[in-house]
């Protein structure tokens, strides 16, 4: 059994927790806004959906960034590849005039 103090401090980590992870949500939902634009202007111009050349730069820059935050570099550029998935999936939509 744990004591009030414990449990008093584990509920502000929960909390500081929650406050990232709604934070996390908010700031994917603005980039897939902008990234919808772009697989917009991509489809309309007949531009391809990935840009492997902007996805290794990127992945670069997201590595460092990692690196600089003390955040594993090899977690940062599997979450980046996952949201980069996506990102392509939504281009190829657009391309293909699929509803989102």
């Amino acid at each position: 059994m744990t004591d009030d103090t414990t449990q008093g401090e584990l509920q502000r980590f929960r909390d500081s927790i929650d406050n990232i992870d709604a934070a996390l949500i908010h700031l994917l939902a603005e980039r897939f806004k902008c990234t919808q634009q772009v697989g917009a202007l991509k489809a309309k111009a007949g531009m391809p959906p990935a840009d492997a050349q902007r996805e290794a730069a990127q992945i670069g820059r997201l590595r460092k960034l990692a690196e600089n935050a003390k955040l594993d570099p090899e977690f940062a550029e599997k979450f980046l590849n996952f949201i980069v998935t996506e990102v392509i999936r939504h281009h190829i939509a657009h391309r293909d005039g699929v509803k989102k």
